[in-house]
């Protein structure tokens, strides 16, 4: 296999992990998905993965029930532990070593998230599964994920998505949608794009960080885009 990236951050939403189902953890898709994981980092590609919690708590839908947003965000942070454990256990059910850290200390189940660690455990050549978000209420894990990115020095944030790239709304409600290919930073702020907030593509913005938003629904996704293969939009400076 042949990638265009030593180093990467893969951002991936907790609904990426229900499949079919309502909720939760639908067991083939974490097992397809934890396996194109574990045959990136064999390729030789460094891997990072930021995983959001919305297949079990979103902290907006709590805000919207009456949870203070700085609670239900936190508790949205928790959900994403689970996740992370889960796709640890499975990257290894896979065959390859994978170390999950959370950025809320709870060792008695986790690494916590450093700097230091997260790149031994890279370098080392395992899949690190990142947990807890920033660690506060109020970013979203897309910001998450580009902060990551830039404290690790990653190449680009690989960003798996329900969609085939960025659109100028969304496609399975618009059928007029117009897809990019290849967008700014300053234009996915400037057209309001959603498929991530603001602030992430600011921060990427900040720190040349290249966004490559791809779908998650087919497998070997992950490999395919590190190869460059297949379809996706590329946002870059």
């Amino acid at each position: 296999m042949t990638v265009l990236w030593k180093r990467v951050v893969v951002k991936l939403s907790g609904e990426a992990l229900m499949g079919a189902t309502s909720h939760g953890l639908d067991q083939g898709t974490l097992e397809r998905i934890a396996a194109d994981l574990a045959a990136g980092a064999s390729a030789g590609v460094e891997i990072a993965v930021v995983v959001g919690g919305g297949n079990f708590f979103r902290g907006i839908q709590g805000a919207d029930k009456g949870i203070d947003r700085a609670r239900a965000d936190s508790i949205g942070m928790l959900a994403t532990v689970m996740n992370a454990l889960a796709l640890e256990h499975a990257i290894e059910k896979a065959g390859h070593s994978a170390r999950a850290l959370s950025a809320i200390p709870m060792p008695y189940v986790c690494q916590p998230y450093s700097r230091q660690a997260a790149l031994n455990h890279l370098g080392k050549g395992r899949v690190t599964v990142l947990a807890g978000g920033t660690g506060n209420p109020f970013f979203t894990t897309d910001t998450g994920a580009v902060l990551r990115a830039a404290e690790l020095s990653a190449d680009a944030v690989m960003k798996a998505t329900q969609v085939d790239g960025v659109y100028s709304a969304d496609p399975k409600k618009d059928p007029a949608a117009v897809r990019y290919d290849h967008l700014t930073h300053d234009d996915a702020i400037s057209k309001n794009l959603a498929i991530m907030d603001t602030a992430a593509f600011a921060l990427a913005r900040e720190n040349h960080i290249p966004i490559i938003v791809f779908s998650i629904a087919e497998a070997n996704a992950i490999s395919s885009a590190l190869q460059g293969k297949g379809r996706s939009t590329i946002v870059a400076p």
